[in-house]
C-alpha cells in the first residue's frame, strides 16, 4: 500500500475550533478491532468493518473527530463513527456509535461510499453514510476526543488516515468522468460533448488516438472552452506538453508511468492515470496523481471477448492505495451505487456517458 506523508495535525483555536493543518490530500478512518468479515478479493483474511457519518451543521461545515492517544494513528482526524459489532447492521452500528461518541440521536441519510483499505496490521472496510439530521444538541466529544467543524473546501488540509482520502473526494468531486470518443465529424463531436455536459458531466478526458495533431489541438481548444463554460474539469490524454500549453490536466496512460520520475504538471493542473494492477496504482500514487482509473470492470464493446475483472478484483486493487479511483469498462450511471459500494469515486466511460 502506498503510504501517506506525515502531516502535522491542525492546531487548537481559542474559540474551540481548529485551524487547518499542512496541506495534503486527505485519507481515512481507522477502526478499532472489529468483527471478522471477508475482504473483497480475499478468502482468508478478516476485515474490520467500520461505519462513519458525514454530519453537517447549518453552515454546511462537516464534523471531524481527532483520534485520541493510545489508539492507532492517534492525532489524525476522521469522520465520527466506529466498529460494527457481530450481528449488528451498519445502520444500527452508526446510530449507536454516534450516540456513544457524540451524545446525539441521528436520522441516517443516503450511503456515500464504502472504502476497502489495507493497512500494515489489518484490513478494513469503511462504510460512510450521510447524516440527514440529529437531535440532542451540539455534538460533544464524550470520549475526550477533539472535534472540529470544517468547511468542505478545507477537508483536504486535515491529516487523516488513508481510507479518508476517497471519502473526501466522494464529498467534493464529481462521480462521472467522461472519456471522449474519437471524432469522425468535428461539429458532431462538439455537439455530443455539449450534450454530455448538459447531462451533468463535470470531468472530461479529451482522447482521440491517431487524430492529426494540428486538428486535435484546434478541437481541444474548442472543447476546453465548452468545458470551462460548464464548470467541468478537463484533462488531455497522454500529452503533458499539450496539457501545459492549454493549461488543463493530463491523463497518463499506464505505459507512461514507469518512464516518469516526477509529476509532469504543477499542482494547479490535475494529473490522472489509467491503471490495471497494484504496481501501476502504486506508481500513480508515488507520482502524486490526483486520481486514477481502474478496469475494465465489465466486458466492453471495444474489447470483445475480453472479460472484465469484476467488482471484487476492483475492490482488492482499491484497498492498496488511498487515491480516488474511477471504475471503467462497460459501465453507465446505473452502475453508480455498486461502484460506490466497492470504493469507487464513480464511473469513467465513453459510451455510457457520451450517449
Amino acid at each position: 500500500m502506498g503510504s501517506s506523508p506525515d502531516r502535522r495535525p491542525p492546531s487548537a483555536d481559542p474559540a474551540g475550533g481548529f485551524a487547518g493543518g499542512a496541506s495534503a490530500p486527505a485519507a481515512k478512518h481507522v477502526g478499532v478491532e472489529a468483527p471478522p468479515a471477508r475482504a473483497p478479493g480475499s478468502v482468508d483474511e478478516p476485515v474490520v468493518e467500520v461505519v462513519a457519518g458525514v454530519i453537517r451543521d447549518a453552515r454546511g461545515r462537516i464534523l471531524l473527530a481527532r483520534r485520541t492517544e493510545g489508539r492507532d494513528l492517534a492525532g489524525l482526524w476522521e469522520f465520527p463513527g466506529g466498529k460494527r459489532e457481530p450481528g449488528e447492521s451498519a445502520e444500527a452500528a452508526l446510530a449507536r456509535e454516534l450516540r456513544e461518541e457524540l451524545g446525539i440521536e441521528v436520522e441516517l441519510g443516503a450511503p456515500l461510499i464504502a472504502v476497502p483499505q489495507r493497512y500494515p496490521h489489518k484490513r478494513l472496510r469503511l462504510d460512510v453514510r450521510r447524516i440527514a439530521s440529529w437531535q440532542g444538541g451540539a455534538p460533544r466529544g464524550l470520549d475526550g476526543q477533539a472535534l472540529a467543524w470544517v468547511p468542505p473546501a478545507k477537508l483536504a488540509s486535515y491529516a487523516m488516515p488513508p481510507a479518508d482520502r476517497p471519502v473526501v473526494a466522494a464529498l467534493l468531486q464529481t462521480d462521472r468522468y467522461l472519456v471522449t470518443p474519437t471524432p469522425a465529424d468535428d461539429k458532431a463531436w462538439l455537439e455530443g460533448l455539449q450534450r454530455a455536459l448538459a447531462a451533468g458531466v463535470r470531468r472530461v478526458q479529451l482522447r482521440a488516438p491517431g487524430l492529426d495533431a494540428a486538428r486535435w489541438r484546434r478541437l481541444c481548444a474548442k472543447a476546453i472552452g465548452l468545458c470551462r463554460k460548464a464548470g467541468a474539469d478537463v484533462l488531455v490524454n497522454g500529452d503533458a506538453a499539450l496539457a501545459a500549453e492549454l493549461q488543463v490536466g493530463v491523463h497518463l496512460r499506464a505505459a507512461q508511468l514507469p518512464r516518469l520520475e516526477a509529476r509532469p504538471l504543477p499542482p494547479a493542473l490535475q494529473v490522472a492515470a489509467s491503471c490495471h494492477n497494484a504496481e501501476e496504482l502504486r506508481m500513480a500514487e508515488a507520482l502524486g496523481c490526483d486520481f486514477a482509473v481502474v478496469g475494465p470492470v465489465k466486458a466492453t464493446a471495444t474489447h470483445p471477448g475480453t472479460p472484465g475483472i469484476g467488482w471484487s478484483a476492483f475492490a482488492a486493487l482499491r484497498e492498496r492505495v488511498s487515491l480516488p479511483i474511477y471504475a471503467i469498462g462497460g459501465l453507465a450511471p446505473a452502475d453508480m451505487a455498486e461502484a460506490r459500494d466497492h470504493g469507487a469515486q464513480g464511473i469513467a466511460a465513453i459510451r455510457g456517458l457520451w450517449s
